[in-house]
């Protein structure tokens, strides 16, 4: 299984070859925004701040500041940005702080910067942009592979399918964390939920919380490999099995259905992204 430091080349853009000149990139997502700030010499670097309608533009726009100047770049220094959100409200936020703190405007993808790949939805609009995205990172991830499944453990938990350049749809379940949430929220009585466990099999939990703990990380890599399993059978075989959103890695550690995992999978589609556009 490929784990660990982005498995992705990086060839950096002609306009971010200047050591002063940087850029961002924006995975939106309900719980979440994720942040990645790439710049010549610096690597790839990832950062992680809360979505929500309260938020202000200029509150995130410091927010990023503050992230920039600590990896070494000013405001000025941003020339390229670029999102991924299935957050309406939120689009408006960070654009509106992109305008008001940057040089350049925010785009989005699939809106300003299609994806290369054949979208087959029945309604090709309602598909996340994050789906997508991450869908083609998990391609040019594993590029001689006929068939891959990408599996995102977010606010949702989603499966994807891609057969050859095209993407198929997937499935959309229940997500790890807001499973959680809703139980503590209607079991007044059952302590807190600790997603940590130290042995490789389930076992008959002697407590609640080991009851708890077992039930949620094993049911999740039960529901992984199951239904990677049927929807694997549908397709043209080998599968190739990715991995990614922030349980990934705990659950890579309990199940060997994964091929590789890359838990800022979405980050990396629009850095390739940005590489196939080259401006």
């Amino acid at each position: 299984m490929q784990y660990g430091p982005s498995p992705f080349s990086d060839n950096t853009p002609r306009e971010l070859r200047k050591m002063d000149t940087c850029a961002l990139y924006f995975d939106i997502g309900n719980t979440n925004t994720k942040i990645g700030l790439r710049g010549k010499g610096k690597g790839f670097v990832t950062y992680v701040l809360p979505s929500g309608e309260h938020l202000t533009p200029d509150a995130f726009g410091l927010s990023l500041v503050s992230i920039l100047r600590r990896e070494g770049y000013e405001p000025a220094a941003v020339g390229y940005c670029l999102a991924s959100s299935v957050v309406p409200e939120m689009d408006q936020i960070v654009s509106a702080a992109c305008a008001r703190f940057f040089p350049v405007p925010l785009l989005f993808s699939p809106g300003d910067l299609s994806v290369p790949l054949e979208n087959r939805y029945a309604r090709p609009h309602e598909v996340g942009a994050d789906r997508l995205v991450g869908s083609y990172a998990a391609r040019v991830l594993f590029p001689d592979t006929p068939s891959i499944i990408s599996i995102d453990f977010g606010t949702a938990t989603t499966f994807d399918c891609v057969e050859e350049n095209a993407y198929l749809g997937g499935l959309i379940c229940p997500g790890v964390f807001s499973s959680v949430a809703a139980l503590a929220s209607g079991t007044a009585k059952l302590p807190r939920i600790n997603l940590v466990v130290e042995k490789a099999h389930p076992e008959p939990g002697l407590s609640t919380s080991t009851s708890l703990s077992h039930g949620f990380v094993f049911g999740f890599a039960a529901m992984a490999e199951g239904l990677s399993a049927r929807l694997g059978a549908t397709l043209k075989g080998p599968v190739a099995i990715v991995g990614t959103g922030g349980f990934a890695d705990p659950l890579s550690r309990v199940t060997n259905c994964f091929s590789a995992v890359q838990p800022d999978l979405v980050l990396h589609g629009l850095r390739l992204l940005h590489d196939l556009q080259r401006v």
